[in-house]
């Protein structure tokens, strides 16, 4: 374990406000949209998740690193987050079977964080003020030259990244002579989405966010998944016009996150981006359909229009709702067999409420399949 010492450093948001603190991982300078996570475990997870890319990461617990990093937590190859800023960066871990501690990992990938401040002012801050931009250094305390290099950052409204974090070239996971096959647009996936139907007989093939409607439908695959990922929906037209190309195919499809705003879009229900944001693994959602409520995982900005889908009742069922705020968190396409959800499932971390969406994921490429088959029997019987 490398001798852990700490330099002073500044957190500085893009309204002026300014934080002091101490380093936390590399010494140097990030920069990026600054939001809130509420989950009090999971941070490995959380900071490997790709929907967090171009995001400086507040933690709302108070502790980060006490149980340490193992290799196999992860959620994507990397480290995804821009920045950490925490209150304490706990270097110690308790844990036996972790690999290493969390200021090893940050140095070994790259990153810059921000520990020893209020993160409870600086939450509070965000939720009056909304989403900005933000830079935290550890290498230059001058904050008039902060507030320059700050003001070259892209706002995330108008951002395309799921393409900056999805594969590049397509790759299989699963048993090739599972029951189903999945074709799975990669917007920045986590890996416990892919577990999740691999655990359901579902062999995958996850394809680069760019792939054409005609590259996927080439594999002849049963059903179709559009991932999580970063990034401004409004920014994907190539998405869209993928959406729109499986929807008139009628396969089965299932969003999730990003991949719901992007069936939103695809049948013309526009997305906004939000004050700021869904994170952490305890929100409250209830689902529509059975009247159950389930504590979710969630990570979004953007959230889709209420309003237009109101006035497109005769295209869209809303399935579930956030009993925080009523912002719509599940749709289903009337008469196609497509649906989506805003938050995550798989939850990894978080509770196991929602797993039942990948079974009826399942189950409607079953009945299609039993469908389709039934009917090519028949056709056969009438054409004797």
């Amino acid at each position: 374990m490398a001798e852990f010492q700490q330099k002073p450093a500044i957190l500085l948001l893009e309204d002026g406000t300014v934080f002091h603190g101490k380093s936390a991982g590399k010494i140097g300078t990030t920069t990026g949209e600054i939001c809130f996570n509420t989950g009090m475990t999971g941070y490995q997870e959380i900071f490997t998740d790709p929907s967090y890319f171009g995001q400086m990461l507040v933690t709302t617990n108070a502790h980060i690193g006490n149980y340490g990093i193992k290799n196999l937590e992860t959620e994507s190859d990397e480290i995804k987050i821009a920045g950490l800023i925490c209150k304490n960066f706990t270097n110690d871990y308790s844990r036996k079977l972790a690999d290493m501690s969390i200021q090893d990992y940050f140095e070994s990938e790259g990153l810059v964080g921000i520990s020893d401040v209020d993160t409870r002012a600086i939450v509070r801050h965000i939720r009056s003020k909304g989403a900005m931009n933000a830079i935290v250094s550890s290498e230059i305390l001058d904050v008039d030259e902060l507030k320059k290099q700050l003001k070259e950052v892209p706002s995330m409204e108008g951002l395309e990244l799921a393409s900056k974090v999805s594969t590049k070239e397509p790759y299989f996971v699963g048993e090739p002579d599972a029951e189903l096959k999945v074709a799975v647009l990669d917007f920045g996936v986590k890996k416990n989405i892919l577990r999740c139907m691999t655990a359901r007989s579902c062999y995958l093939k996850v394809f680069p966010a760019k792939t054409t409607f005609e590259e996927l439908k080439a594999w002849n695959p049963d059903g179709y998944f559009l991932s999580n990922g970063p990034g401004d929906p409004a920014a994907m037209d190539y998405a869209v016009t993928t959406a729109k190309a499986i929807l008139a195919e009628n396969k089965p499809l299932f969003g999730i996150c990003l991949g719901h705003q992007l069936l939103a879009r695809a049948v013309d229900i526009p997305t906004y981006k939000m004050h700021n944001g869904h994170r952490g693994i305890n929100h409250p959602v209830q689902n529509l359909r059975t009247g159950k409520s389930e504590i979710t995982s969630q990570n979004h900005g953007f959230g889709v229009s209420p309003e237009a889908i109101e006035s497109n009742k005769d295209k869209i069922e809303v399935t579930h709702i956030n009993l925080n705020d009523n912002t719509i968190e599940g749709i289903r396409v009337k008469n196609q067999k497509a649906f989506s959800v805003q938050y995550h499932p798989e939850a990894s971390p978080g509770p196991h409420d929602a797993r039942y969406l990948f079974d009826e994921f399942i189950g409607m490429i079953s009945e299609d399949k039993i469908g389709k088959s039934v009917s090519g029997i028949i056709e056969k019987q009438t054409t004797k």
